[in-house]
């Protein structure tokens, strides 16, 4: 088994291609059907296809998580692949701060996939462990700079409270910009859209991979 776990770990580069090849998702629910059976790229039509390959190209988890659902409705999903383009690629906002936002509305929805496919893109943006462990733990991080301060109180705020205080749009405004904040909430509400799809469709990690929240975790 160690072994196994090892080579594993050496494949990760290949996450797309294992995704597909053994995704018998790590659903809530492992013994079911799959809601949406896994799709691979031959199996898609010509509508779909061109968007797969695209996706192939990009994606972590390959034709899986949110887009083995999405690709059911190929327009609904190259309208969110192009939304997601701007937002993961294109936004006004700092790569670490937007992948800190996708952080919170991850652990908010305990989306197994979002956070699997995000933690390591905010290491990499230079979010620190420690706030990513905070995050995870559902805690408020300790040690954060003040725009991470800002960010973590504006998505926090919009997505509980449903509104955001005068005192904090400034702040996020003096800190961020306008165009930052405006790219902020809609990376916040893209990303609860994904969490739904994913929650609807009961995607999970890849099966060889352990869901980032255990089961009776809060």
């Amino acid at each position: 088994m160690r072994q196994m776990l090892i080579v594993a770990g050496c494949l990760m580069a290949a996450v797309p291609l294992a995704w597909i090849a053994a995704n018998t998702a790590s659903s809530p629910a492992r013994s079911k059907e799959p809601r949406f059976p896994q799709l691979i790229l031959e199996q898609l039509n010509d509508q779909q296809r061109p968007l797969g390959e695209k996706i192939l190209k990009i994606s972590s988890v390959g034709l899986g998580g949110p887009y083995n659902p999405m690709l059911r409705s190929p327009v609904y999903a190259q309208r969110m692949y192009d939304l997601l383009d701007y937002l993961r690629w294109h936004t006004s906002v700092p790569t670490k701060l937007n992948e800190m936002a996708i952080l919170i509305i991850s652990r908010q929805w305990r989306s197994q996939v979002e956070w699997y496919a995000h933690a390591p893109l905010a290491k990499k943006a230079g979010l620190a462990d420690s706030i990513i462990a905070d995050l995870k733990a559902n805690q408020r991080p300790a040690g954060m700079s003040p725009e991470e301060e800002v960010v973590y109180d504006f998505v926090t705020d919009l997505t509980t409270k449903h509104a955001v205080s005068d005192e904090l749009f400034d702040r996020a405004k003096k800190l961020l910009g306008e165009q930052q904040v405006v790219d902020l909430t809609g990376v916040t509400g893209t990303y609860v859209g994904v969490a739904m799809i994913l929650a609807m469709a009961e995607e999970g990690v890849p099966a060889d991979k352990e869901p980032p929240f255990k089961d009776g975790e809060p």
